[in-house]
């Protein structure tokens, strides 16, 4: 176990005899006659040796003394320090909790995996090239409910555990909603029993670490790696090549009986090879033993090194070959605006699809010899068109490998994958030039034809009798985009090989149908449905906010809400009771009092808790109009400038504070970043809005900041022009922790106004049947603005809030009838909404009881109730949770094993063995020495 899962050697139950005397411990003539009894050679039976090694890999203990005894070891032996040297870094000190976690882990990770096997499940595969995880500690002790142990061991040995959570760095595996979204599934398939696998890539430096500098955005990089990552496991015996560029030569089909798609065989010669390691993950689940794995993939050189050109002084040749393979999952999103970053971007993608389908496929075939059966073990799920490449991966294992005929391959692949849509912008959906794939992958752009010939016949003939030009609708499906540049359209790709392709929200799903691909959903109808997202309760209610969690379980009296979120609508009675509302907005009150001492701490800007706190944190883009807020702010500067001491008396004290990433090559997203620094500088510096008004940008924006911003919330903006944001979770989150939301009817905010009710959120702007209307007349200079509107944007071009170069610029997307995102239509409505926020905090018995009722009607937005959905309509799968270890009498099992009379358990007459790792035979065996199972010889598990 130590040498093939990589972790350090564990003391199970068992102890050596202790040794009295000095001189014994260092005299090994001594101890050699000692232990000469305990471990003479002998060669036990097979069934007692079998059933040895399940009593010494027996489960670790959680009683104080057994974790203080192995986080010592850890310290020790791990990271060979002394107490007094891990007593003062903090870093050690995580280092060591997080191995002692590990471990535990890993012994539920193991059996899972082998009662899966056993039970002989289908599994899903869910395939995303972003995992946006946070920091594991905290969350994995939770899940292990080893909390209040952990603390009181640690606490008694001198240490302050909460301190050590904040040491940890969050795994740079993704960026946005679309990692922390896969992050909550994985959480909640593995707390729901499913099973299920991720895969990712293995990403070195992540996206970047963004920094501000004279108010721009500065990307550097993010090496998380930077002090190792205790929860992965590296597996150098699971490798796989990739091969990229090369040849495809083509020979005629032997088999005189075959149809014209199989007349010729196909094989493809790639010149570049690359090796892709696995790095696994235990991903724990809540109140289960189910442990499920992330499996990533890094890539490494097939050839290390070049000794001949060391040898002959061309050292940077030598390496060249190494530094190229490892580039390829060097960075999450390599900037594609050259054609270099272009063929880097999809080397990354094929490279994730190509050793995934080889792991998934090699570990079918462990148990079943006949691959046209896959699709009754294997049901992969598409997280956006990154991994649709997979799609023609799969055709070409299944063809020329395989050598299955078209049809039946085709056939395979279309039930075996499923496509998650995350957009209903066509810009966002991804496009590959022809030239590009057919020079990187050569035989997969000929399989992409292929499709795309079969797939055009049947568009022709399901649209020949119906009244429409059939030339546009094939141009229009066509997975090759012949205007301009012909490039490949992957999202038609992803759409044609899956069997379902769902939206994330109620809305998004039903504008796939009617705006993005209404031809594909009047062929496929059954094809498309609607999964709303969903966030885990564990890590964004348990987790993140322990006042509001524990306020919730005393009140009703369990804390079975965290996995049945339906228990949440009991907080509705509480709604208007003084006390409970007083206890709530204590819990709000410390939760704010946290996020201040963390701007404090960490910026060395004091901002004040009994203000109300305005947060907008989310990716920069112009449809998710950052710009109108910081507009807004603008307008309140200007108003609350404009005052006498009398009139600011009734001004709402107010601190507004941004954070996000714009892409590095989304120039207008970091202007509007530049935009909020100037605005800020400004406002926070001048006297007159001391105590009033303060604006902030927290840099470098992820989980481990979320988990501080969303508890101390009183507003959260979620202001996407509608129609344009799919569903959005950051509105889910913030709105469990009772943050009110401001917002358009757009994406998943349409379905929490359903759940809390209108009266419980601040709504403004059109909607989306409305949209079009609306930039028409924009277009077409019917749009004009508001007198507040102009004199806010003219302070911004008069340079009131500093020297801003590309002012211009900015200005321009909103200007000269292009205003696409609407903002100047929906400014005085959102100027209303505002002022009813204002009006509503005065009222604080309202806004809390608007708070609490906002808690008790977030039930739906659970991330459980999403995964259950994609279980029973897509993938097919059933829950299939662990029965756990038994607990077995060792001194009954001595009897069956005499060799395990040579260790001494007086301490522990008891162990926890997991039968997975057991024959039938030998379970029945060990169950026969469990006290709770001696009544019985049935046992379900087998």
């Amino acid at each position: 176990e130590y040498l093939l899962c990589n972790m350090s050697f564990r003391s199970s139950t068992i102890s050596i005899p202790k040794r009295k005397q000095q001189d014994d411990m260092l005299n090994e003539e001594a101890l050699g006659a000692r232990y000469a009894d305990d471990f003479q050679p002998s060669k036990p039976s097979e069934d007692s040796a079998s059933l040895l090694w399940a009593f010494l890999s027996s489960y670790l203990p959680t009683d104080e003394k057994s974790l203080q005894r192995l986080f010592v070891q850890r310290v020790e032996y791990d990271l060979a320090l002394t107490y007094e040297q891990v007593k003062k870094d903090k870093k050690e000190q995580f280092a060591a909790y997080a191995l002692c976690v590990r471990d535990r882990l890993i012994e539920r990770w193991k059996d899972t995996e082998l009662y899966f096997d056993n039970q002989d499940v289908k599994k899903v595969f869910y395939l995303s090239l972003e995992f946006l995880l946070g920091r594991s500690l905290q969350n994995a002790v939770e899940s292990l409910n080893l909390s209040e142990n952990f603390s009181r061991s640690f606490t008694n040995l001198g240490m302050d555990m909460e301190n050590v959570f904040e040491q940890e760095t969050d795994a740079g595996l993704g960026n946005g909603g679309l990692g922390r979204l896969a992050a909550c599934y994985l959480d909640s398939l593995a707390s729901t029993n499913y099973p299920a696998w991720g895969y990712g890539l293995r990403y070195q430096y992540g996206m970047f670490h963004q920094l501000i500098k004279n108010g721009y955005q500065l990307e550097v990089p993010d090496f998380w790696l930077r002090w190792g990552n205790p929860w992965e496991i590296e597996r150098f015996d699971i490798q796989f090549p990739v091969y990229f560029y090369g040849e495809v030569t083509s020979r005629a089909n032997p088999d005189p009986h075959c149809n014209s798609d199989d007349s010729t065989l196909f094989t493809w010669e790639g010149r570049e090879t690359v090796m892709a390691v696995a790095y696994d993950v235990p991903i724990p689940g809540y109140d289960t033993f189910n442990t499920i794995n992330l499996r990533l993939w890094s890539s490494k050189p097939s050839k290390e090194f070049d000794f001949d050109l060391f040898s002959n002084g061309d050292y940077f040749a030598a390496i060249e070959n190494k530094q190229k393979s490892e580039t390829i999952t060097s960075v999450l999103y390599p900037k594609d605006n050259t054609s270099a970053g272009k063929e880097l971007r999809l080397k990354q993608q094929y490279f994730f699809v190509c050793a995934t389908l080889q792991d998934i496929i090699k570990n079918f075939k462990r148990k079943e010899s006949d691959i046209t059966k896959l699709p009754e073990k294997v049901s992969i799920q598409l997280n956006d068109t990154h991994p649709s490449l997979g799609i023609a991966e799969l055709m070409r294992v299944l063809v020329d490998i395989e050598q299955l005929p078209w049809k039946q391959a085709w056939e395979i692949t279309t039930k075996v994958y499923a496509y998650t849509n995350h957009t209903v912008l066509p810009e966002a959906l991804e496009k590959w030039p022809v030239s590009l794939v057919g020079y990187l992958l050569p035989r997969h752009l000929q399989i992409i034809y292929k499709i795309n010939y079969h797939f055009l016949l049947d568009v022709e003939e399901f649209w020949k009798d119906k009244n429409v030009d059939i030339h546009y609708i094939k141009r229009k499906l066509s997975l090759i985009e012949e205007e301009h540049e012909k490039k490949v359209r992957m999202a038609h790709l992803a759409i044609v090989g899956s069997h379902h392709v769902n939206g994330v929200a109620e809305i998004h799903s039903e504008l796939l149908k009617t705006d993005l691909f209404p031809e594909f959903f009047a062929m496929f109808p059954d094809k498309f449905c609607n999964i709303t997202n969903g966030v885990t309760t564990r890590r964004w209610m348990s987790v993140c906010n322990k006042g509001m969690s524990n306020l919730i379980t005393d009140t009703l009296n369990s804390d079975s809400w965290i996995k049945d979120t339906q228990k949440l609508e009991d907080l509705r009675q509480y709604a208007d009771d003084p006390e409970f509302q007083q206890k709530w907005r204590d819990v709000k009150q410390a939760n704010k009092e946290r996020l201040a001492a963390y701007i404090q701490k960490e910026f060395g800007t004091s901002i004040p808790v009994s203000a109300l706190f305005d947060i907008q944190v989310k990716r920069l883009h112009e449809y998710k109009r950052q710009f109108m807020n910081i507009l807004s702010v603008v307008w309140r500067w200007k108003q609350i400038s404009a005052m006498s001491m009398e009139q600011r008396a009734d001004v709402l004290p107010r601190v507004v504070i941004f954070g996000g990433k714009a892409a590095p090559g989304y120039d207008i997203a970091k202007l509007i970043i530049k935009l909020i620094n100037l605005v800020a500088d400004k406002v926070n510096n001048d006297p007159y809005m001391e105590g009033l008004l303060s604006v902030h940008f927290l840099p470098n924006y992820n989980v481990s900041l979320a988990e501080i911003l969303v508890p101390a919330s009183d507003l959260s903006q979620h202001i996407s022009t509608a129609g344009m944001e799919a569903s959005g979770t950051s509105n889910m989150k913030f709105a469990m922790n009772g943050g009110l939301i401001i917002g358009t009817m757009d994406g998943a905010n349409i379905e929490i106004r359903n759940t809390i009710g209108e009266e419980n959120m601040f709504i403004f702007g059109v909607v989306t049947e409305q949209v079009e209307e609306k930039r028409k007349d924009v277009r077409e200079g019917r749009c004009v603005w508001s007198k507040s509107f102009k004199e806010t944007i003219k302070l911004i071009e008069d340079g009131t809030f500093g020297e801003f170069p590309e002012c211009r610029r900015l200005l321009d997307t909103i200007s000269h009838n292009n205003d696409y995102y609407l903002i100047a239509e929906d400014w005085e409505d959102y100027l209303r909404a505002q002022a009813e926020v204002d009006k509503t905090y005065k009222d604080q018995q309202r806004w809390t009881r608007m708070s609490i009722l906002s808690t008790a009607g977030m039930a739906k937005f659970s991330s459980d109730r999403s995964v259950i959905e994609y279980a029973e309509k897509i993938w097919g799968i059933k829950p299939c949770p662990r029965p756990g270890p038994i607990i077995v009498d060792n001194s009954q099992l001595g009897t069956k094993v005499p060799h395990l009379n040579n260790f001494s358990y007086e301490n522990s007459p008891t162990s926890m063995v997991a039968l997975e790792r057991l024959s039938p035979m030998d379970a029945r065996t060990m169950q026969s020495f469990s006290p709770s199972y001696r009544t019985t010889r049935n046992d379900t598990l087998w």
